[in-house]
Formats: C-alpha cells, sequence, structure tokens
C-alpha cells in the first residue's frame, strides 16, 4: 500500500491545533498553507526576524503525511476527538514513490555567475576550460546555493570588484558560499562568521571540500576596521540594526557589500550606513537589490 496524505481545510485560530493533534495520532509530518493560494482570496504573509508577525491565514490548509498503511479515517478521529471538535472533511490521496535522492539532484543542475565562475554540486562534471573556477556545492540546511538572486548579486561582485590578496569578512555566511567563492577568486585571508552553529559547521565542510583555507565562526564582533571587503547577504531589518558594526569592520578605503534588500527597501538601508559608506550605483535582479559602498 502506498505512503498517504490527507487534507482539511480549518479556520485559523485552530490550525495550529488540529496540526499538533495529528502529531499526536500518528502522523508523520504536517504543514500548513494558504487554502486560497492562486486564487483572487489568496492571504501573503510576509516577515523578517525583529518584526511582528503576520496573522494565520484565515482559511487554512493543513496537509499531512500518514505512515504506510495507516488507517488514515481514524487518525483524524482521534485527533479530532482529542480537541472536542467535530470530524473536518478530508481528502486523503496517494503519494507515489519516488526516488527521492535523485529527485532532489534533478532540481539542482550547474550554475553558471559569469563566463568563469560556475557553482556546480558534487554529481555533476564541471565545465570545460582552465579558466573556469568552480565552487563545488550540495544544496543543505545552510542558506546559500547560488540559485537566489542575493547569492549571485554578491557572487558577481566578487567576481567583478575583488582584488587579488583583499581580505574579506563574510558576515551571515550561511553555506560559506560567498567565503569560498572569495578565497577562489584570489582574496587573501578570507573570514565568515555566523549566527548558526549548523551554518558554522556546513560552511566548513563546504570549505574543506573545495580545497581552500578559510576561517570560519560563531559570530561575534569582528575585528575593527580590519577588512579590505565585508559583504552581509542576510536580511533588510539586522542590515540596519548592524550598520555600525558591519561599517566599522572595513577598513578605510575598504568596500561594503550588502545584499538581502528588496528595492523598496533599498533606501531605508543607504540611510542608516550613510554616515560612514559612500554607496556606488546599486545592482538588481528580480526585485533584489546589491548595494556596495567605500568606506570614508
Amino acid at each position: 500500500m502506498a505512503w498517504q496524505r490527507l487534507r482539511i481545510r480549518v479556520r485559523a485560530e485552530i490550525a495550529d491545533a488540529i496540526g499538533d493533534a495529528l502529531l499526536e495520532a500518528g502522523a508523520l509530518s504536517v504543514d500548513a498553507s494558504d487554502a486560497a493560494f492562486g486564487t483572487p482570496d489568496e492571504h501573503p504573509i510576509f516577515g523578517e526576524p525583529g518584526a511582528e508577525p503576520g496573522t494565520a491565514w484565515p482559511d487554512t490548509e493543513i496537509a499531512a503525511l500518514l505512515p504506510e498503511n495507516a488507517d488514515g479515517n481514524a487518525l483524524l478521529i482521534a485527533a479530532a476527538g482529542s480537541l472536542g471538535m467535530a470530524v473536518p472533511p478530508a481528502v486523503f490521496e496517494d503519494v507515489p514513490e519516488h526516488d527521492w535522492v535523485r529527485l532532489t539532484q534533478s532540481q539542482f543542475a550547474p550554475l553558471a555567475i559569469s563566463p568563469r565562475l560556475w557553482i556546480v554540486p558534487t554529481w555533476h562534471e564541471p565545465p570545460a576550460g582552465d579558466r573556469s573556477i568552480v565552487i563545488r556545492l550540495d544544496p543543505g540546511l545552510a542558506f546559500g546555493t547560488g540559485s537566489h538572486p542575493t547569492t549571485r548579486l554578491c557572487l558577481r561582485w566578487l567576481d567583478e570588484h575583488l582584488s587579488p590578496g583583499e581580505s574579506v569578512l563574510d558576515y551571515g555566511c550561511g553555506s560559506g558560499i560567498l567565503a569560498i567563492a572569495a578565497r577562489k577568486l584570489g582574496a587573501g585571508a578570507v573570514r565568515g562568521i555566523d549566527v548558526d552553529p549548523n551554518a558554522v559547521a556546513a560552511s566548513r565542510d563546504n570549505a574543506a571540500l573545495n580545497e581552500v583555507d578559510i576561517e570560519f565562526a560563531d559570530a561575534d564582533e569582528p575585528r575593527r576596521g580590519g577588512h579590505d571587503v565585508v559583504v552581509a547577504n542576510i536580511l533588510t531589518n539586522p542590515l540596519r540594526v548592524l550598520a555600525p558594526l558591519l561599517s566599522g569592520a572595513v577598513r578605510r578605503g575598504g568596500r561594503l557589500v550588502l545584499s538581502g534588500i528588496l528595492e523598496t527597501q533599498r533606501d531605508s538601508v543607504i540611510d542608516a550606513y550613510r554616515a560612514w559608506i559612500d554607496f556606488g550605483a546599486p545592482v538588481t535582479e528580480e526585485g533584489w537589490v546589491c548595494l556596495w559602498g567605500t568606506k570614508r
């Protein structure tokens, strides 16, 4: 018998409770989404760290993955009964068997950042050519595979502007992709820091895979004024809060590169750094912007 998934629609105020009840009753996983997705009634929810959370979807779809051979009706009855609520109408569907590893791998092909800079998963052959600079990187828990515009913008900036031997700080290093790119593009001392220990561990693994020497560490205050280039691809709210710290990490005459910023948020970030940084022309892609400038 195939794996099964059940889907129910509930009001926002009970979505968390019924999801927890389904897990208690034996569901393997539960996720919630907007039941009106793709319709005029769709209710987008946006947020960033430090921002107030949005309201839940007024009409929420709960999807629960059930164990193989499970009695889905009995599981749903038990979950609803534990909350003292009527059993909601449900749709049951088979989940086809897949080679999930192969399916995941098929979604990540070699990615050309520039004519010479490539991101290549380990299950693909790198492009031919002696001049190619190849970063070996597999998707993982930490952010940064090169597929998101904010990462590509930073990678292209490094490819076009980094001078050999310059020191680089990658603040919020995620997978370590920017630090690794900087090292392969000829940077001198490169350091990456992140608040997430899993990101630091992933960065170290990826640096070893790419045979580059980079110092990765849990986030602490970077050495003030010590870096030729500081790059931070995080989010707008943290970038604004960290303006004094990140600006202080750049030596006078050095350059600061900021990404993770929507075009509509550009001016507020520039204002936060105006006291220290003279910005050049921003670069945009798919509604995202990369800001860069020189430390006075």
